[in-house]
């Protein structure tokens, strides 16, 4: 029997560590069920929406925003082992920028109309994450795109202009409209919202429940 598709809406900034460790869970779910019913798209949410276009330093903006040395020391002790155990080798500390992602989230709209969405969402994270590289830099996003099978030429481009920021901007408000006011958010088959970064047993059961109430 060939099950319905669910929809299984994210929004995620490339810049929330949360995120990444989310998706990664969810990966690692999905992979363990490749029947699953989820059709994944993704969508803008900036977690720092004033950012200036050009970015700040990632550190001296974290501890004015936290408070600290020490807290933002505490919260990145805490993010290493969190993200141990999703398997991902992440270091808080590795990001030097804290740039502003308008344009890292019109990278993943494109990649989208190439059905290339997931592949730039992780790319990006990893690019941000692991390797350190600036995606608020147009000539990033480019390689970005190109490593992930997209053209790179187009990209840079339609980087250059203006295109669908207005739109994107627009898809960033009305999510916090509908109450969307941190990532990442899941919803899931356009009613069941999922907060945060779940722990893969969290989406073992959330396909299990699926499951049943297909069959």
């Amino acid at each position: 029997m060939i099950r319905p598709e669910v929809r299984l809406d994210i929004f995620s900034d490339p810049v929330c560590p949360w995120c990444y460790i989310g998706m990664a869970n969810l990966e690692r779910a999905l992979a363990t069920h490749p029947d699953h019913p989820f059709a994944v798209r993704w969508h803008p949410f900036q977690l720092n929406p004033d950012m200036p276009a050009e970015g700040v330093a990632k550190r001296a903006y974290l501890e004015a925003k936290f408070g600290g040395k020490v807290r933002v020391d505490a919260i990145h002790d805490r993010l290493r082992e969190i993200a141990r155990g999703a398997g991902l080798d992440l270091d808080p500390d590795t990001p030097q920028r804290m740039p502003n992602t308008l344009d890292a989230h019109r990278l993943i709209h494109w990649a989208g109309i190439e059905g290339l969405e997931s592949p730039i969402v992780g790319a990006l994270m990893r690019a941000y994450w692991v390797e350190g590289r600036d995606i608020g830099d147009l000539d990033t996003l480019a390689d970005i795109a190109e490593e992930t099978g997209m053209d790179r030429s187009a990209t840079l481009r339609l980087l250059r202009s203006d295109a669908d920021a207005d739109d994107i901007l627009a898809r960033d408000q009305d999510a916090r409209r509908k109450g969307v006011n941190a990532v990442p958010t899941f919803l899931v088959a356009q009613q069941y919202v999922v907060s945060g970064a779940q722990p893969v047993e969290t989406w073992d059961k959330v396909i299990a429940e699926l499951a049943g109430r297909s069959e």
